[in-house]
């Protein structure tokens, strides 16, 4: 059975010190984003899910977004080395988490960077974007660390947004969805799929087709419920004026061995 394990990590008081880079600094309200925390976490055990809360990491502003901390391929997890230096300190309890979990830990070296945000699995397919917080020699560590567990790694251009998942993300049956002009090079996907919102193209497949999505999307959730999916919405506004999405504040975990 495919395990449903999400590793969450509660927002810093300091996450209004959180750094933006393709989008213009907006006043965030801690207290709110708190509560949209709490109610992502809720949906996603509405929905079948476990939520394991990764130990607080308070004096670093973007912690929440624990997805860039850490990849997982099978039982086998790559804690990254983040392209922004800053945010190098969050690893540590992310690495505690997922060796509690039972996985064999690895770890991206100097003078290689990786975030997690820049990985999109498909199946057995490891998209990495590259350009951004990743560099050349994280892309060669992740192919060393998880092609030889029969993963495929398909590098690919990012150069508009700041993750490879800030552009795109992939519905059940592995259509690639993404904003057109967030989208480096949509013709590397088999299957693509636009959406008309950014927010649009950040899906979290929850089971079955249900995707969980922000509320920002209306018209890429109505797209969707019209070819079949069932969009579970949530308001994580605060999270979005910091360049998160649904993606990164959960490290989903569906193949573990329980």
């Amino acid at each position: 059975m495919p395990s449903k394990k999400a590793l969450v990590r509660r927002p810093s008081p300091r996450l209004a010190e959180g750094l933006v880079t393709h989008i213009e600094r907006t006043e965030v309200d801690a207290g709110r984003a708190v509560e949209q925390w709490e109610a992502y976490g809720e949906a996603l055990r509405t929905h079948g899910w476990e939520t394991i809360e990764v130990d607080p990491a308070d004096d670093c502003p973007d912690s929440v977004f624990v997805e860039d901390a850490v990849v997982v391929f099978r039982n086998v997890a790559l804690i990254a080395r983040p392209g922004a230096e800053a945010r190098r300190a969050e690893t540590a309890g992310v690495e505690e988490a997922v060796a509690r979990l039972g996985c064999s830990v690895n770890w991206v070296w100097e003078p290689g960077t990786l975030d997690g945000g820049d990985i999109l699995k498909i199946g057995d397919t490891i998209y990495v974007g590259r350009g951004g917080r990743t560099n050349a020699a994280g892309v060669q560590q992740l192919r060393a660390a998880f092609e030889p567990l029969g993963a495929r790694v398909v590098p690919v251009p990012v150069s508009k947004v700041l993750h490879l998942k800030s552009a795109v993300t992939a519905l059940p049956d592995g259509t690639v969805l993404g904003h057109i002009p967030q989208v480096d090079t949509p013709s590397l996907f088999p299957r693509f799929l636009p959406v008309p919102e950014e927010s649009g193209a950040h899906v979290v497949l929850l089971g079955g087709e249900k995707l969980l999505m922000a509320a920002s999307a209306p018209k890429t959730a109505e797209l969707l419920s019209d070819l079949g999916h069932e969009p579970v919405l949530v308001d994580i506004s605060e999270f979005e004026k910091l360049e998160g999405c649904v993606t990164c504040l959960s490290v989903r975990l569906r193949e573990l061995h329980v």
